[in-house]
């Protein structure tokens, strides 16, 4: 088994566990990534935290020993798994924070942009070094970077097969915060913890409108933005934190999600 979960609260914590190889991703590692968050209760985790095992490293990128011998049909096909998986971590309802842990080069930078928020301990060293080896970046490098930092970063980035430190991450915009490394965890709980404790369905329902609305004209986005607001009135947690906000209350949560 490569991937281990475990549950905190409202707070489900998934860590790629192949530290041996620095976390690197083959075609096993990526269908259990892709069962374990398929496995994830929605119902009751209201945020989830991915991680790589170890001190080293958050994911080192995919196994250059299985695409070596790859052909060409191989290799389109392993770059469709990562993309499908990926773009389902992307797109997952629950918004999810990478807590990168050293090492996120190629298909970990990659797993890194997939998620919705980047944190990253001070020995973080991020990249996508493909070029390098005869290849482009295959699991969405060259689109989720262009779209995160600019068209010109990441070109550069990518074209001249860089690594760049914690600080320089948090430089061009591809990570929200940097900690020492002991404190990287913590850090993220306290993040996870925070969204845990807001409106699910407001949670989720910022995400798509953000997601989608990334993809289209400001005109389209707005509409986007207007049926999904809509949709949080008549749910519980609506009726609930307005009139608790009124008659300066404490919210009951709801214990299970449901859509209304």
């Amino acid at each position: 088994m490569y991937i281990k979960t475990e549950t905190q609260d409202a707070v489900e914590i998934i860590t790629i566990d192949r530290p041996q190889a620095l976390n690197a991703l083959n075609p096993e590692v990526l269908e259990e990534l892709k069962a374990a968050f398929e496995a994830v209760d929605q119902e009751t985790v209201r945020c989830i935290i991915l991680t790589g095992a170890g001190e080293k490293s958050f994911v080192a990128g995919a196994d250059i020993a299985s695409m070596s011998t790859m052909t060409k049909a191989e290799g389109e096909a392993f770059g469709k798994l990562g993309n499908d998986i990926f773009l389902m971590i992307e797109k997952f309802p629950i918004p999810v924070i990478a807590a990168v842990n050293g090492f996120a080069l190629g298909g970990g930078n990659e797993l890194a942009m997939s998620c919705d928020i980047r944190i990253c301990s001070d020995n973080a060293l991020f990249g996508q070094p493909e070029v390098g080896l005869g290849i482009t970046p295959g699991f969405g490098g060259t689109q989720r970077l262009a779209r995160l930092v600019s068209p010109g970063m990441a070109k550069q980035v990518i074209y001249s097969a860089i690594n760049f430190d914690a600080a320089e991450a948090l430089r061009i915009g591809l990570v929200n915060a940097v900690y020492p490394q002991q404190e990287l965890m913590a850090a993220a709980l306290k993040l996870a913890t925070k969204i845990a404790k807001n409106a699910p369905i407001a949670v989720r329902a910022c995400k798509q409108a953000i997601n989608e609305g990334l993809q289209v004209s400001i005109d389209e986005g707005v509409a986007i933005e207007e049926k999904l607001f809509g949709s949080t009135f008549e749910t519980h947690d609506q009726v609930e934190g307005m009139s608790c906000f009124l008659s300066r209350e404490k919210p009951k949560p709801k214990p299970v999600f449901t859509n209304n």
